[in-house]
């Protein structure tokens, strides 16, 4: 039984400030450590679910955060970035189970995370997909329900947790770090620990309702924060400028969706 998981840092545990997320700063290592915590909290929870093979897409920043000898040997990491469309879940397909998503945060223009963004936090003011805002949960979770391989667990900031929980109750979440403003408030990096490595054993069991609705037109919107990248996104085939900077584009295949993201951004 194959399981994927994706990795973020914006959404572990007490994560407050942009530089705890970059390598070049001494806060970083922390982090690093934190993330890597919680992804093998997170492995551990589906091996004793029954899964046997996990493979793992590292996918903050460089691609190249966890510490792999943290990890359980029946893992397998993505490292980098291949440059397909799908990025945060690289390789995934219906060949796996389920998928889950760890670190993960509140999308652009939400006050819910100090780090609230959706994919590229210098260009992106707001996506809505499906009319809905977009978080990297809602960009990359339809494409796991397309393929049936449903994100069934989530952890990540409050705002996304209860975001995620209205959205599909069959979806578990760990909440780590409640965003006020330019704040957070954090438990102990433990609790999250723990309760990650008990709560996805518990996610199998409704992973056949964890998909999401799945529209027979998809369509995105991006406002930009500038007007240039708006202009020039609007040159994608299909795409159509709503105002001087949001461009919009529809498919009927999600995976299109996914590449006009790719090339826009």
């Amino acid at each position: 039984m194959k399981f994927y998981i994706s990795a973020d840092i914006e959404g572990v545990t007490g994560i407050t400030s942009w530089d705890e997320t970059e390598k070049s700063h001494s806060d970083y290592a922390y982090f690093q450590e934190q993330m890597t915590a919680e992804v093998n909290a997170a492995c551990q929870g589906a091996l004793e679910a029954g899964v046997t093979e996990i493979v793992v897409k590292d996918a903050h920043d460089s691609g190249r955060n966890l510490i792999l000898d943290r990890l359980p040997t029946q893992v397998k990491v993505i490292r980098g970035w291949s440059g397909s469309p799908l990025s945060m879940i690289q390789e995934l397909d219906n060949s796996f189970v389920a998928s889950a998503f760890i670190g993960y945060h509140s999308g652009a223009s939400l006050n819910a995370n100090p780090l609230s963004h959706t994919m590229n936090s210098a260009r992106i003011a707001k996506m809505t997909i499906n009319n809905r805002v977009a978080d990297e949960f809602y960009l990359h979770g339809l494409y796991a329900s397309s393929v049936n391989a449903p994100v069934i667990f989530v952890s990540g900031d409050n705002a996304l947790c209860n975001r995620i929980n209205a959205l599909n109750k069959y979806i578990l979440t760990v909440p780590t770090v409640h965003g006020i403003g330019n704040s957070s408030i954090s438990h102990h990096p433990q609790i999250s620990i723990e309760n990650i490595q008990d709560t996805i054993q518990k996610a199998f069991s409704n992973r056949e309702k964890c998909q999401l609705d799945l529209p027979t037109i998809h369509k995105i919107m991006i406002q930009f924060k500038k007007h240039q990248d708006a202009y020039s996104a609007s040159f994608y085939p299909g795409a159509k400028a709503v105002d001087s900077v949001s461009v919009s584009f529809k498919a009927k295949n999600y995976f299109d969706i996914l590449r006009f993201v790719h090339f826009t951004l």
